[in-house]
């Protein structure tokens, strides 16, 4: 009975790649994008790691190859419609091939394919999809370089280059998001997942909760400092304090704007030099009113978090 459940399954799979032109071919990078899309949406028992190997192929093949990996305590299938006859064969394999069959039509049936409680991303897919969105966001990454590129600090430039050319690779001047001059190009300016620092859970929270923030969980790492948050969308680098300024006393009111500020603006140095615009995230009123009134240029760039709570630590 366990031999015949078998080669009925084999059957049925082989079936399945026959029945579809797509299996001759690999999918391409679009492909390969809303692959990793659908599978988001299911649970992994392996963080997506078969999916993120086998998703330049076709779906039907995605599904085939991956499907033992799917988390089967959180997933239930449902042929209400009849869309997958099969020969009778033992529960396991008759499930997998309903579940198989099911998970590779064009459009699902309404209940076919039930999931219990929420689905989180699996962290695999997850990062392929970040990067995906990375590279479209940074185009011109890919393109050939004609001459060698020098590294040089941000401190030995002037934000403003000079107009007469002195022969320096100059880092570019500060732009708008919606400026149309080319993109940088130094390695040392492309967005790069590194994890977060100091492991403080609110400060982590309060990044992550960034409307946008395509680095959720990691920090990003650009022109050698890792910024806590990237919004791709308007290409902005964000730093966050948490400083529960409201309880400091007078002396800590006056000494540690002061040192936020020179950190601040090197750090606003930093995104600017790579084309990004740059935003501080604080927990209280009074500690932007207090940065933006020590340093007018940093006015409407202090940002009040109002989605950054005590108790979103405790998540």
């Amino acid at each position: 009975m366990r031999i015949f459940g078998v080669a009925a399954l084999l059957l049925f799979l082989s079936a399945c790649a026959s029945s579809t032109q797509q299996l001759k071919e690999p999918a391409s990078r679009e492909s390969r994008f809303k692959n990793l899309q659908r599978a988001a949406t299911l649970p992994w028992r392996d963080e997506g790691r078969c999916v993120v190997r086998e998703a330049s192929q076709p779906w039907a093949v995605v599904v085939e190859r991956c499907f033992r990996s799917l988390d089967s305590r959180r997933i239930r299938f449902k042929d209400s419609e009849h869309r997958c006859p099969v020969a009778s064969t033992d529960a396991a394999a008759l499930q997998t091939m309903v579940g198989i069959c099911l998970l590779t039509q064009p459009e699902i049936a309404l209940g076919a394919v039930i999931i219990v409680g929420a689905v989180v991303v699996a962290a695999a897919i997850s990062e392929e999809l970040e990067a995906y969105e990375l590279r479209h966001a940074f185009p011109d990454e890919d393109a050939p370089r004609t001459q060698p590129l020098t590294r040089q600090s941000v401190a030995e430039h002037s934000p403003e280059p000079a107009g007469r050319s002195s022969g320096q690779d100059w880092f570019p001047p500060p732009r708008s998001p919606s400026s149309t001059e080319p993109r940088e190009r130094r390695p040392e300016c492309i967005p790069k997942r590194v994890p977060p620092k100091g492991g403080n859970p609110l400060h982590n929270a309060c990044a992550d909760g960034i409307p946008g923030n395509a680095f959720r969980g990691a920090n990003a790492l650009v022109n050698g400092k890792a910024f806590d948050a990237l919004q791709l969308a308007s290409r902005t680098l964000w730093e966050v304090k948490t400083d529960n300024f409201d309880t400091y006393s007078a002396f800590l009111r006056r000494t540690v704007p002061e040192k936020q500020l020179m950190e601040l603006r090197h750090e606003r140095d930093l995104a600017r030099a790579c084309g990004f615009d740059f935003r501080v995230g604080v927990r209280s009123a009074s500690h932007q009113e207090v940065l933006e009134t020590a340093d007018p240029d940093f006015q409407g760039t202090i940002v009040l978090m109002e989605w950054c709570r005590d108790d979103e630590a405790e998540e």
